[in-house]
């Protein structure tokens, strides 16, 4: 994610980081390309290629416009829905590190508040993996034991693993007679939160847009914009390339951009930074265990929060 002040009217026109004209750029060029091919064609050679009025594309960009904004918007209700899924993974992860404090910090079978806040940095971190591959796996196993490694090393779906970890160290104080019903059931609406926002995660990453309406949308974009000079040729000259270029800029661009928005754990410039807020919930846990010893909480690099 870009996190960056408002950039001054200068600096709007040159920055790259966050833009989408790096990759729409060759579909602008082909634009501009094709227009001049017209604007020379109907200057040497009248009556080579069918010219039309303005009105017809006119109209079809207002529509093509408003179909885009309904995609995007879809697009981003995704990309919020994702970041509000994290959001109550923080909370989850804070409501139950305050819960944990009526465990012992050591009940003698090295399980207590301790291992069920390492559990849960665990699950953080194995989360941002799950959703986004390519990840440091060092971050989600550190807190594991060499048994929990393999057993999330052998699942398909390791969160999973740890959240069930988490419920079976619940079980365990529980038939022990350290953990009494009433905060037993208060911690374990708190592992099924955390166990919620994977589910919800996972059916935003496994369910994109449909493809059908995803495919009409760029096939009727491209149709527009490489039709577009045939309707301005005639009335702007030379200067159509420039016009065609900038409505190439605006339709790719919102095009691309929602195509972004569509999978916000990617790990794209836009896309959400999961690695930072895992980091976040790790830093604040281990600090609740009375660690002194902490990182630096996530910061952009270079504008870039990933």
């Amino acid at each position: 994610m870009v996190i960056r002040p408002r950039p001054s009217l200068l600096e709007l026109f040159f920055i790259l980081r966050g833009s989408v004209v790096r990759r729409i750029f060759p579909q602008i060029l082909v634009t501009a390309g094709l227009s001049s091919l017209v604007v020379w064609a109907h200057e040497t050679r009248p009556g080579l290629l069918p010219l039309f009025d303005a009105a017809p594309f006119s109209l079809l960009g207002i529509a093509l416009s408003i179909f885009l904004g309904f995609r995007n918007n879809a697009c981003y209700d995704r990309w919020w829905e994702a970041r509000r899924q994290w959001g109550a993974l923080i909370a989850a992860s804070r409501q139950l590190e305050r819960q944990t404090l009526v465990l012992p910090d050591d009940d003698g079978a090295g399980g207590g508040r301790p291992r069920l806040l390492r559990l849960a940095m665990a699950f953080a971190q194995s989360l941002a993996l799950h959703l986004r591959s390519g990840g440091d796996n060092d971050k989600a196993i550190r807190h594991l034991t060499a048994a929990e490694q393999d057993a999330c090393a052998a699942s398909r779906n390791a969160p999973a693993r740890i959240a069930r970890l988490m419920g079976e160290e619940l079980a365990r104080l529980r038939h022990v007679g350290r953990l009494p019903d009433v905060p037993y059931i208060m911690l374990d609406q708190s592992v099924s939160d955390m166990a919620g926002v994977l589910t919800a995660c996972e059916r935003i990453s496994g369910t994109p847009i449909p493809f059908g309406y995803t495919l009409l949308l760029h096939r009727t974009a491209y149709l527009f914009c490489f039709m577009l000079p045939l309707g301005f040729a005639n009335a702007l000259g030379w200067a159509t390339p420039v016009f065609t270029a900038v409505a190439a800029y605006a339709f790719f661009g919102l095009d691309t951009l929602g195509d972004e928005l569509e999978d916000p754990f990617g790990a794209g410039e836009n896309d959400l930074p999961i690695a930072a807020l895992a980091d976040g919930i790790e830093i604040e846990l281990r600090e609740a265990l009375g660690e002194t010893d902490l990182p630096a909480a996530p910061a952009p690099k270079d504008y870039l929060l990933m």
